[in-house]
């Protein structure tokens, strides 16, 4: 079984469309407060796709690496952590679970993923580790408060070039094949799209089921 998520969706529609006529099963994560939240939620849930939040979490080298406006930085309240993620999921709440944008440095830290990810519990959402630093905290704080919960194990288009793409694909869909499942993350670039549109249906024909990312959360 492979999961591909789609991050940084929400910006335009166009993407959410061409995604989905691939006709595959795909998790969208909807960065909130994008132009297009609504319509690429409804977009995705109409046509059965799952779709998650894409919490915006500080990097490291903030301010210089630059986060959205709403963001959830490390120098906030936990009152302010919860009221942000709280609004999130007030404007996708197609939502069933979450998974971190950018977050280097947010993730590594304890006490504010937890304030995270006991708004997710209480909710029932599940959350995924896109492990953008590899000493991220994510999927093991999750573990221990009970929340469902599985972690990114390739990134396809770190390089924007579709036969790059390709060979990560292949990579995923190999890993997935040792060890049963596999989670791969990439992004509604061009190329991506390009790219996914014709690796996908032969790697179905070739065995990979594709699933939504909540069949691999534990």
């Amino acid at each position: 079984m492979l999961a591909i998520v789609v991050d940084d969706m929400g910006k335009g529609v166009q993407e959410v469309r061409s995604l989905l006529d691939i006709g595959v099963s795909l998790t969208f994560a909807i960065i909130p407060g994008l132009p297009k939240v609504r319509q690429v939620a409804e977009e995705a849930r109409k046509r059965g796709q799952e779709v998650m939040i894409h919490l915006p979490m500080e990097p490291k080298g903030y301010p210089e690496q630059r986060l959205e406006d709403n963001g959830l930085l490390l120098r906030y309240s936990n009152e302010e952590v919860a009221e942000r993620v709280n609004g999130y999921l007030k404007e996708i709440p197609q939502a069933v679970g979450a998974n971190n944008h950018m977050g280097s440095s947010f993730t590594e830290n304890r006490e504010k993923m937890a304030v995270v990810l006991g708004i997710l519990k209480e909710r029932g959402l599940f959350f995924v580790d896109s492990k953008t630093s590899p000493v991220s905290v994510g999927s093991d704080v999750a573990r221990e408060m009970g929340v469902r919960t599985a972690a990114r194990n390739v990134f396809l288009d770190n390089i924007q070039d579709v036969g790059y793409i390709s060979k990560q694909l292949t990579q995923a869909a190999n890993m997935a094949r040792k060890r049963g499942s596999a989670i791969a993350i990439c992004h509604p670039h061009p190329a991506t799209i390009q790219a996914l549109a014709s690796q996908l249906p032969r790697l179905k024909e070739e065995g990979i089921t594709f699933v939504p990312v909540s069949r691999l959360v534990q």
